[in-house]
């Protein structure tokens, strides 16, 4: 039974420190993930090891006190995801209905065949601007939103990185790009809000650092960066919004953060985990939605899965055009500011 422990125990504390080491390999990215799940079952494991270990035994005390440690730390990573960590973003005082924008951003899953439960949450939910990623031309043709959202900027491919925008709002200036892989699309495109102010939009959805779509993070990271410069230059208020293949507490969206001067709506308010759908025990918040300090947050909410492997995210914003002063974004380092440019022109 001690020994049984005792390498789930250095197990554990492997993979919580592999994310440290700086390297875009997958192996050491995707234990980025599990946060959540590590701090669970080290938690469990110190409960194992006061019940069935003798207190006088050193070594179990060492390694209850090493476990201890770990939990301290993943505690230290995930708390400003909690109900009890600081708000970044703080919430509506007064309405003003033509300064808001409401988004849904929901990753389909391409084989999902489930169009008319899509269709359910986005009627259900009524954003102003609808994100469909993973969509295809047949998840195009078969939601045809068109005929609802009078605006819109579609990039269906079927390689599972396909997107589809739609707005109430008008959109200006609307691009698709192609910013780091030849078939990884990003759309950018200005949303002109009720009262005329224009609101700066990127959607984005990069690779994962998988072995199955990707073995190392630098496409992602990379795209994130050149995002991130985009919304710091950018004069508009700004959002960027997708799936973007990363966890909320991760080293990469903290940099992100940092260098782009925008603000986690998720911190101080809960994880909103969105993949995966199917498994409860294996869910991360990999769905986005981050905004420039010229928003206050009206609601959040995780919506009902209908098939896909994502649930759907659903944000409602209000403009403010001077940003509450609790409301203070990252600031990076001239480590961050040395690591970005680097990640930037990997390839």
């Amino acid at each position: 039974m001690n020994i049984a422990l005792y390498t789930l125990s250095i197990l554990l504390v492997l993979i919580t420190l592999l994310p440290l080491v700086k390297s875009d390999k997958w192996f050491f990215r995707v234990f980025d993930y599990p946060r959540l799940q590590k701090f669970f079952f080290s938690v469990v494991l110190i409960a194992f090891m006061a019940y069935c270990c003798d207190y006088a035994d050193t070594t179990n005390l060492i390694f209850i006190i090493i476990m201890g440690l770990n939990v301290v730390y993943l505690t230290a990573v995930i708390f400003p995801y909690t109900i009890f960590g600081k708000k970044q973003v703080v919430r509506v005082d007064k309405v003003l209905p033509d300064q808001g924008i409401s988004l849904l951003i929901s990753n389909v899953y391409q084989d999902n065949v489930n169009y008319t439960g899509c269709l359910e949450q986005i009627h259900k939910a009524d954003p102003d601007v609808v994100l469909l990623l993973e969509a295809d031309k047949q998840w195009q043709t078969q939601l045809a939103l068109e005929k609802v959202y009078p605006y819109s900027i579609t990039a269906p491919i079927d390689n599972t990185y396909g997107m589809l925008l739609y707005s109430r709002f008008e959109l200006k200036d609307g691009e698709v790009k192609f910013l780091v892989e030849d078939d990884v699309p990003s759309i950018h495109t200005k949303v002109i809000l009720k009262n005329g102010q224009e609101v700066q939009f990127f959607a984005v959805h990069p690779t994962p650092p998988v072995p199955s779509e990707n073995p190392r993070a630098t496409e992602r990271d990379k795209e994130l960066l050149l995002i991130a410069d985009l919304a710091k230059s950018s004069s508009l208020p700004v959002i960027v919004a997708g799936d973007l293949n990363d966890v909320a507490w991760s080293h990469t969206t903290s940099l992100f953060l940092k260098m782009s001067g925008m603000l986690d709506p998720r911190r101080g308010r809960g994880f909103y985990n969105s993949f995966h759908a199917h498994y409860f025990f294996l869910r991360f918040p990999l769905d986005h939605a981050f905004i420039s300090p010229n928003f206050k947050l009206k609601e959040m909410k995780r919506l009902d899965n209908y098939d896909s492997d994502h649930f759907p995210i659903f944000i409602s914003l209000q403009y403010e055009e001077v940003a509450p002063a609790e409301q203070k974004p990252m600031k990076p380092d001239s480590e961050d500011v040395k690591e970005a440019e680097e990640k930037k022109v990997k390839t």
